[in-house]
């Protein structure tokens, strides 16, 4: 293996270790502040500079290897196509060194599909990570959670004042319970009027004919 196959392979591997490392199931703090340090972050910004440079050589590297195969299998169908027994016998080492050609052609192939293909899953995965967390932090704003109003989640979506949500919040069941305990007062305040209605018309009943 040539070394800028070496280098795409040492790539493969971490990207594979990055993609267990994201699908690690982490506490929300803890999965915050790692994706706010990789969003500011200016070393991580320049490599993935780097790494969006090093990837458009490694499309050239696939699309080099898929024309490999295309014209190794060009050779093996004439290889094939040879009906002369003694001219096929004669051909053996090269018929044997056109087969290891396509089998490293072939492995290149996959060695840097498989890299491109995994990188555009680690961008997707980033992405629905992020939006996971922002709507995560405005659920927690909603729900007047301290949690959810910190400046590290702020840099994650747009800000929302979480101490006003919470205060409104409960103002809005302070009037609710305020509003219950009325509607009990006034029901028991109409009880008893009803109740000393009845009295006074059993204790008084001329007045009641007199009216």
């Amino acid at each position: 293996m040539t070394l800028y196959y070496s280098l795409v392979f040492a790539l493969l591997v971490l990207e594979m270790a990055l993609f267990v490392t994201l699908i690690i199931p982490l506490p929300h703090s803890i999965k915050r502040k790692m994706f706010n340090f990789i969003s500011e972050s200016v070393i991580v910004a320049k490599l993935q500079y780097g790494l969006k440079i090093t990837f458009i050589f490694i499309t050239i590297l696939f699309a080099d290897s898929v024309n490999r195969v295309y014209r190794v299998q060009l050779e093996m169908a004439a290889f094939g196509k040879q009906s002369n027994a003694a001219a096929a016998a004669a051909m053996g080492t090269d018929r044997m060194e056109v087969q290891a050609r396509k089998f490293y052609s072939q492995r290149n192939m996959y060695l840097t599909g498989f890299t491109l293909f995994l990188s555009l899953i680690l961008n997707r995965m980033y992405l629905m990570i992020l939006d996971q967390l922002r709507i995560e932090d405005k659920l927690m704003r909603y729900e007047g959670n301290p949690a959810g109003s910190s400046k590290e989640s702020e840099k994650l979506g747009p800000r929302y004042r979480a101490d006003e949500i919470g205060q409104l919040k409960k103002q809005l069941e302070h009037e609710k319970q305020d509003k219950e305990n009325l509607k009990k007062q006034a029901e028991g305040l109409q009880r008893e009027y009803d109740d000393l209605s009845a009295k006074f018309n059993q204790t008084n009943p001329g007045d009641k004919k007199g009216n």
